[in-house]
């Protein structure tokens, strides 16, 4: 790699990590004024996420994909409880075990407020081509599983 090749690429990584961490205080901001909007915290809403995405998990389940600890999962759980948008249910085929649904009906109530960052990512996705999308895509992916990874050795 040429000199000049060097110096671009740690622009373009520096560029990048400033647009990461701008995402990630962007996203913060959006989830988190999302949540007041209905009485909630951003924890509650990215739960209600992956419940969405996933279907009915068990706490421990839960605990994995949020990175929260085991006993933070149970008091989380009985908020959105007791808020109405998830429910316990019997596990289907392990009666020990509970499983912790989302509420559909509730959950409507949060979609409209989706709506306009919806109209314009959609509108972004157009000034991409296909390629350039899957690249994207990569990276983002590659990146939220080493986050991911991240969390877990903080928690342990």
């Amino acid at each position: 790699m040429s000199r000049d090749d060097s110096a671009r690429r740690a622009e373009v990584i520096a560029a990048l990590t400033a647009a990461g961490r701008d995402t990630s205080a962007a996203s913060v901001a959006f989830h988190t004024a999302v949540a007041a909007k209905q009485g909630l915290g951003p924890t509650e809403t990215k739960t209600l996420d992956l419940l969405q995405r996933h279907g009915a998990l068990t706490a421990k389940d839960l605990a994995e994909r949020s990175g929260l600890a085991p006993a933070s999962v149970t008091g989380l759980v009985d908020r959105l409880e007791k808020k109405g948008y998830v429910r316990r249910v019997k596990h289907p085929t392990d009666k020990r075990r509970v499983l912790i649904e989302s509420l559909p009906e509730k959950l409507a109530e949060l979609a409209p407020l989706f709506d306009d960052w919806a109209r314009e990512v959609a509108g972004l996705y157009e000034e991409f081509t296909t390629e350039e999308l899957e690249v994207v895509t990569r990276f983002l992916t590659g990146s939220n599983e080493r986050q991911r990874a991240a969390t877990k050795r903080l928690l342990d």
